[in-house]
């Protein structure tokens, strides 16, 4: 019987949770991404500016979010090579670090009602980013797609994943730990 009553309970708390993982995990496959966010960093061949030109260009109607990277005119240079509006670029170079790209503009994106979108990033650094983008997007009800840059790289340690997941919960609980709120 004490058996039966713990089970149950146990189902009734983790029944609702479940519920609700499934459900923001079905809701992410409906719901397109409304915009592109790039993380600065690249290389002085611009890697990550001209996949995303690319990438940008079979999405037409998406705007571009660049957080640090390149210099303003080189950066707008290579979407304008590439045929993309520099209207659709939005250029944030507030952050000085990965977990700062995504605390300084998780607001402006959630006040332009931004639900999803695409996360641009080198391969070898996507692993990390991918963790903090979860806490500090997540924090806001945004979800991303991954869109990896190739390159030739070796993947970042672990434990800079580690690190920069904690700076993100310490963002998330206090507003401190992560540039500029």
């Amino acid at each position: 019987m004490l058996k039966s009553g713990v089970s149950s309970r146990l189902m009734l708390v983790f029944l609702p949770l479940t519920l609700l993982w499934g459900y923001k995990k079905v809701q992410t496959v409906f719901v397109q991404p409304q915009a592109i966010l790039v993380l600065g960093g690249s290389t002085k061949s611009l890697e990550r500016e001209k996949f995303t030109a690319k990438f940008a260009k079979k999405h037409p109607n998406l705007p571009i979010w660049i957080s640090g990277g390149s210099p303003q005119g080189v950066t707008k240079k290579v979407f304008s090579n590439a045929g993309v509006d520099s209207q659709r670029l939005y250029l944030d170079y507030r952050a000085e670090n990965t977990v700062e790209n995504f605390t300084t503009l998780v607001d402006d994106l959630k006040k332009r009602g931004i639900k999803k979108l695409y996360l641009v990033t080198s391969d070898y650094h996507m692993p990390r980013a991918s963790v903090i983008g979860e806490i500090v997007l997540g924090s806001r009800g945004i979800d991303f797609q991954k869109v990896s840059v190739p390159s030739k790289a070796s993947s970042e340690p672990v434990e800079k994943s580690i690190r920069d997941g904690v700076r993100s919960i310490v963002w998330v609980a206090t507003g401190f730990g992560g540039g500029k709120k």
